[in-house]
């Protein structure tokens, strides 16, 4: 039931455990028919509407103060070992810069041979804790699903603070080996969250009635119009008005285009003389700078600059 809280503004943190939320990312994007990575963008709003419905506050009330992500992580010599990881890596740290998320890494320690994460769940603990008492958040939103979290929610309870799990139960066949998978987030840590949210019916319901919110927890095609409906995307300033850059980062489908004051965003589709697969980091490019239905200023309309003897040609 929502709590019956007054209209003053709620301050809320944010905590990610990285390794289950790109676990999570992955089924969505390989095994889901809905063939779409998580956003964190999408995310945070999400978080935030939830956090207003409990509290029987407005969205625009409840602010995400801290993000933070943790996860064990490759060294530079062992990323450089496996094709790509390294710009993979910096790739989905310009994603979470773009979005204001702070990362905490750890080294992933050697055991049996094979890589584990050792210490991170401690790590992201003892941050949200001392976070906690320094900040006095409202609410804590656990992007989390492992039962060893269930002391810290006790003690974030016992400094007032009311706290949010965002958790997915799933099972999938995997179709190359044929092997039976699940995944399933603690009995404790359901019992014990303040507002324990089943991400995986909760997405299933939205997706099935086309809800915009849940929409928008996935990496989606900006400039999709859908029937009865007008493009969000509105060019800003002089229509007619084009910038040159460089691309800075490249992902699956989409990246980022260097430009003060935050590097613009771009989607696959936004290209208009070239494949995106053609595209490489470094490349000089001209665009228009657009606004999107978040606020958000993105890059669209996007050409190559060709170069001839280190000038634009």
């Amino acid at each position: 039931m929502p709590s019956t809280s007054s209209n003053r503004a709620l301050k809320v943190g944010v905590f990610y455990d990285g390794s289950y939320y790109s676990h999570v990312s992955n089924y969505y994007n390989y095994v889901h028919h809905h063939h779409r990575r998580l956003h964190i963008g999408g995310l945070h709003d999400f978080m935030k509407q939830m956090v207003a419905e409990r509290e029987g506050t407005e969205p625009n009330l409840c602010h995400i103060i801290d993000a933070h992500f943790f996860r064990g992580r490759f060294t530079a010599r062992e990323a450089n070992e496996k094709p790509n990881q390294l710009y993979y890596d910096r790739v989905f740290d310009d994603v979470l810069m773009y979005n204001n998320v702070q990362t905490h890494y750890l080294p992933l320690k050697d055991m049996q041979g094979r890589k584990k994460e050792k210490g991170i769940d401690v790590l992201m603990a003892l941050e949200t804790y001392e976070l906690c008492m320094l900040k006095r958040y409202d609410v804590v939103v656990l992007v989390a699903s492992d039962g060893d979290h269930v002391p810290l929610v006790r003690k974030l309870h016992a400094l007032g603070c009311k706290t949010m799990l965002l958790g997915w139960d799933f099972e999938f066949t995997d179709a190359e080996t044929g092997e039976f998978q699940y995944t399933r987030t603690s009995t404790d840590l359901w019992n014990e969250v303040t507002y324990p949210l089943q991400m995986h019916d909760v997405i299933e319901e939205g997706l099935k009635e086309d809800n915009e919110v849940i929409r928008d927890c996935f990496v989606v095609r900006e400039n999709i119009v859908r029937e009865g409906e007008e493009s969000t995307v509105v060019i800003e300033g002089d229509p007619d008005k084009r910038h040159e850059s460089v691309v800075m980062s490249l992902m699956n489908g989409y990246g980022f285009i260097r430009f003060p004051d935050n590097n613009l965003f771009f989607l696959h589709d936004d290209m208009e003389d070239a494949e995106f697969t053609e595209l490489q980091i470094g490349d000089p490019v001209e665009f228009q700078v657009a606004m999107n239905s978040r606020g958000q200023r993105v890059a669209k309309h996007i050409k190559r600059v060709h170069v001839v003897d280190g000038n634009p040609a």
